[in-house]
């Protein structure tokens, strides 16, 4: 299911280029446009769902799926052993700026806690 002018679900669709590092039949994984790290990847799910806030039980094995896409992209991006971190935002407020859920998955340099 995709939502009409949601930009995750064009490249999901393939009807935007990206540069795909990471694709299965529910989930898709692709380099950020704007890097706030040397690796920083988005995992999608190929399902539209805007937040967090709209995840039901049944969901519950697409998020799982995400979680070991990331560890999976992690260990091929080669952070996984200095580490990286993965982000979930939920609204505008926690700085969703994209209304389809996704992961960043962010490594390849040092974090400080907590977060800006």
């Amino acid at each position: 299911m995709s939502k009409a002018g949601c930009i995750f679900c064009k490249i999901a669709n393939k009807e935007i280029p990206a540069k795909i590092v990471f694709e299965n039949n529910q989930i898709l994984a692709f380099e950020d446009v704007r890097p706030q790290a040397p690796t920083h990847i988005l995992i999608i799910p190929k399902q539209h769902i805007e937040k967090i806030s709209d995840l039901t039980e049944s969901d519950t094995g697409m998020i799982g799926g995400l979680i070991v896409a990331a560890k999976d992209i992690a260990n091929k991006q080669a952070v996984e052993k200095s580490g990286y971190r993965i982000v979930l935002n939920c609204n505008k407020d926690a700085g969703q700026e994209v209304f389809h859920i996704h992961l960043h998955l962010l490594g390849g340099r040092k974090f400080t806690w907590p977060p800006g």
